[in-house]
């Protein structure tokens, strides 16, 4: 009996796997921390590079064996400067949250001052505070300031940075970092207007490009490292369609500093197999980067439209929405947010709900947010365009506005999908977005 329930635990795993990607075949994806990878990039991820161990740099391993994977990470690291333009890329973190830590481990010690965004500003959870749970307090003991923000204007307010940083001094709480980037992130962070600023008190400044890696690659951003970041941290796999996986950047004055903090300090096994699909991410970024990029935010800003043409609260509307892959969207006319992702999911739209500014004040929390998120890096490297982006809005109105049965508007979703099932923006599309591959 044992072995019977065994294979058929054995035989569940592997019917749910098939499902989720039909699921995904037929849906709107719309997460805006999600992106489809390559078929080239699955193939690295399903390499015996993932059974093997590399611990150190390059050329310096604690294992034999690295061969063939020392010559991938130095073309890694070498496609990853090449595509930032940075003078040091530290490719072994394993995720944005490693790659933040990173940073947090060379250049600041716990009880120091962070300032970063809030949550419902758009700041991650791992810039947070110990008692949100939040990583920099938490695992790494900062203690957290957040910058001023500019609800109207969806971003830092510059003068009132300013006046705090001076404020924190007179009471002796002075940041040792000040951290940009975010989770919501609508509009380029004012780090050419502060740099210069917080380096005049020794903050070392950090860009987390999480998010809107991509779009940095393809020039359709902002420059973080020429606007005056000393390092940038990110994961590898939202606007960047690569690996679930992180990356550090900066100056050579910041090497040994970062490598140490990576190994041995936050990685043993740096998970060798999305390492080498990093490389594969980076040379598709060079080669189709910049048209990637573009159209991300061409369909972001026709998406945004079409939602406030049909009558939603789509916020940053003063400064025309967005101009990064992402929208929110304020849905207290409605629900909330917990609410509408729910109900989207029953069409196949798969949304993610969002606090934004006011929230807190308001007494909402995360399961029943203000707002929901948006994002374009998954359906436009599908391959969809403008007229998607309106058809998808409306789909969204019906279900949200309109009150029809998700049920209803599940065919619809579906009719869409059929012609948007390969991977584009990369070297090899054979294999279907979503197409499950069975080795067994």
């Amino acid at each position: 009996m044992a072995k019977s329930a065994n294979r058929d635990s054995y035989n569940k795993i592997f019917s749910k796997l098939k499902e989720h990607h039909k699921w995904f075949e037929n849906s709107i994806p719309l997460i805006a921390s999600e992106n489809i990878p390559s078929p080239a990039v699955r193939e690295a991820i399903m390499s015996d590079f993932g059974n093997r161990y590399a611990e150190g740099w390059p050329g310096e391993r604690v294992y034999a064996g690295c061969i063939f994977i020392d010559d991938v990470e130095f073309e890694c690291m070498k496609l990853a400067k090449k595509l930032y333009k940075a003078k040091f890329a530290d490719v072994r973190p394993i995720s944005g949250v490693v790659a933040n830590l990173a940073v947090y481990s060379a250049f600041t010690n716990p009880g120091d001052v962070m300032i970063a965004p809030s949550i419902p500003a758009g700041g991650h959870i791992s810039h947070g505070k110990k008692e949100h749970s939040g990583t920099a307090g938490l695992v790494h003991g900062l203690e957290i300031e957040f910058y001023p923000f500019d609800a109207e204007e969806m971003t830092i307010d510059v003068d009132k940075t300013k006046q705090k940083i001076k404020d924190l001094e007179k009471d002796n709480r002075l940041p040792k970092m000040a951290m940009f980037g975010g989770s919501l992130f609508l509009f380029p962070h004012p780090v050419k207007e502060l740099a210069e600023f917080l380096k005049g008190y020794g903050i070392h400044v950090n860009y987390d490009a999480a998010h809107v890696a991509g779009l940095i690659a393809g020039g359709k951003f902002q420059d973080p490292l020429r606007e005056g970041a000393d390092t940038m941290t990110m994961s590898t796999h939202k606007t960047l369609f690569g690996p679930q996986g992180g990356l550090v950047l900066g100056g050579e004055d910041h090497e040994e500093s970062i490598k140490k903090a990576t190994f041995p300090g936050l990685t043993s096994s740096h998970h060798i197999h999305h390492m080498a699909a990093k490389a594969v991410a980076f040379a598709e970024a060079l080669e189709f980067g910049k048209e990637y990029a573009n159209q991300v935010i061409k369909n972001a800003k026709s998406f945004a439209e079409a939602l406030s043409d049909n009558g939603f609260k789509v916020l940053g509307e003063s400064r025309g929405f967005t101009q990064s892959h992402q929208i929110a969207v304020n849905v207290l006319d409605y629900s909330d947010g917990g609410e509408v992702e729910a109900d989207l999911e029953k069409a196949n739209i798969i949304v993610n709900r969002q606090l934004i500014p006011g929230d807190i004040k308001a007494g909402r929390n995360y399961f029943h947010p203000g707002g929901i998120r948006l994002g374009v890096s998954e359906i436009t490297r599908l391959g969809m365009k403008r007229d998607e982006m309106k058809e998808i809005a409306d789909f969204i109105k019906q279900v949200v506005v309109d009150k029809k049965d998700p049920k209803k508007v599940l065919a619809r979703v579906k009719s869409l999908r059929k012609n948007y099932q390969k991977v584009k923006f990369c070297f090899d599309n054979k294999l279907g977005a979503y197409e499950y591959v069975k080795l067994r």
